[in-house]
């Protein structure tokens, strides 16, 4: 596949990973204030949850992939941002990884702080490409971190597909913990007591 191909398989990617975090925020909500929707969000985590830390270790190894496409295939080599996003990223896939295959959630808080620390300069990069915050003297001027090598569908930029899996991990992470909390409490999921799962 050409480069502009990848591009919009990993913007679709991306769409994906925005959506689905989307949902899973709006069903966290609406738990809130609607008991049916409490009841659908617990339904929803007690089936992703199981695989939850197996598709965290995914969206970070296709992020990889994808940023190591784009500087070592397609040549677009990465800014000083970029590479901050990277050290953010990339301990993210043999940490969630052996979380998956061990099924090591202790391992599970670290990989929340990388995450978590990958959309503050996911967001700041994208900041900086839209001309909203100037362009720090670091950057190196041959690479500014104002240029934008990839864009599809109008705004998805490279930092704005990592934002994307970033806050992705993030709510796959917060799923498995919620998935330990229903295993811990049944009560709080009363179809399983119905269906005889303790």
């Amino acid at each position: 596949m050409d480069t502009d191909s990848v591009s919009l398989f990993l913007a679709l990617l991306a769409l994906v990973a925005q959506l689905a975090t989307l949902a899973a925020l709006g069903l966290g909500i609406g738990a809130r204030f609607s008991p049916g929707l409490a009841n659908l969000r617990d339904q929803a985590v007690a089936a992703v949850a199981p695989s939850a830390l197996t598709l965290a270790f995914l969206v970070a190894a296709v992020c990889m992939g994808g940023s190591l496409y784009f500087s070592e295939v397609a040549d677009f080599p990465p800014c000083k941002l970029c590479w901050y996003q990277r050290y953010a990223m990339y301990p993210l896939v043999p940490i969630l990884g052996v979380a998956a295959w061990k099924h090591f959630t202790r391992i599970r808080p670290f990989a929340m702080v990388l995450a978590a620390v990958g959309p503050l300069i996911s967001t700041y990069h994208i900041l900086v490409e839209r001309g909203i915050v100037k362009e720090s003297a670091s950057c190196d001027p041959e690479n500014p971190c104002s240029l934008i090598w990839v864009e599809q569908f109008g705004y998805l930029t490279i930092p704005t597909m990592a934002l994307s899996g970033f806050l992705l991990i993030l709510t796959l992470l917060a799923v498995s913990r919620a998935g330990d909390r229903l295993d811990d409490d049944p009560s709080d999921y009363p179809e399983r007591e119905f269906h005889g799962h303790r």
